[in-house]
C-alpha cells in the first residue's frame, strides 16, 4: 500500500518540478537566443517575440518535452526556424537589396557563425554583470560609448589614472573568460572595423 503512494506522482508536484526545469532552462539560454535571433530579424523586439513564444511552445507541451535530453540544439534549431518564418511572413517588409541576405541565412556556415557569435555575445554579457559596478562602468563607457579616459573620469568623477586600472582589470577578466572565444572575438572585431 505504501509502496504503490509513493510510486504515484502528485500532479502538482510533478507541475512544481517541471516549473523549475523550465525556469532553468529559460534562464540558461533566454539571452543567448535573443542575440541568434537577433542576426536574422535585425531588431532585438521581433527576436525576443520569437524566443517567447519558443519557451512558451515547450511549456504548453512540458509534459511532452524531453527534459533529460541537453536543450540547446532544440532551442536553436526552434528559434533558427521560426526567425526563417519570420523573415518570409514580413518579406514585403524587406527591401530589394536586402534579399540577397536571405540567401546568406540559409546557409549553414552562416547559421553555425552565428551561433558562435550568439553565445560570444551573451557570454560578454555575463562577465561584464559580473565584473564589479566600477570596472563595468568603465569598460562600457570606453568600448560601447566611444568615450575618452578623460571624459569617463570626469563623468564618474574618478582620475584617468583609476580609469586605465579599471580598465585593465576588466580586459585582464574579460582575456580569460573569453579565451575559448578568442578566434571569433578576432573576426568580430576585423569585421567591426572594416565598418569604421
Amino acid at each position: 500500500m505504501t509502496g504503490s503512494l509513493q510510486s504515484e506522482r502528485h500532479p502538482d508536484h510533478e507541475d512544481a518540478l517541471l516549473k523549475h526545469k523550465f525556469e532553468i532552462l529559460f534562464r540558461e539560454h533566454f539571452t543567448g537566443l535573443c542575440y541568434f535571433a537577433r542576426k536574422y530579424t535585425g531588431d532585438l523586439d521581433s527576436a525576443k517575440e520569437i524566443v517567447h513564444n519558443v519557451f512558451l511552445r515547450i511549456w504548453e507541451n512540458r509534459s511532452d518535452f524531453e527534459w533529460e535530453k541537453p536543450a540547446k540544439s532544440y532551442l536553436f534549431t526552434s528559434v533558427y526556424n521560426r526567425s526563417l518564418n519570420h523573415i518570409r511572413d514580413n518579406r514585403k517588409l524587406i527591401r530589394e537589396e536586402d534579399f540577397q541576405t536571405l540567401h546568406l541565412i540559409a546557409d549553414e556556415s552562416a547559421y553555425s557563425e552565428n551561433l558562435k557569435t550568439a553565445e560570444l555575445e551573451n557570454r560578454i554579457k555575463q562577465t561584464l554583470q559580473r565584473l564589479p559596478e566600477k570596472c563595468r562602468q568603465v569598460f562600457e563607457l570606453s568600448r560601447f560609448e566611444q568615450k575618452k579616459y578623460s571624459e569617463i573620469a570626469m563623468q564618474l568623477n574618478i582620475s584617468v589614472k583609476t580609469v586605465e586600472t579599471q580598465m585593465s582589470k576588466a580586459l585582464h577578466v574579460l582575456r580569460e573568460e573569453l579565451k575559448d572565444y578568442l578566434t571569433i572575438l578576432i573576426l568580430m572585431l576585423i569585421k567591426n572595423m572594416q565598418n569604421w
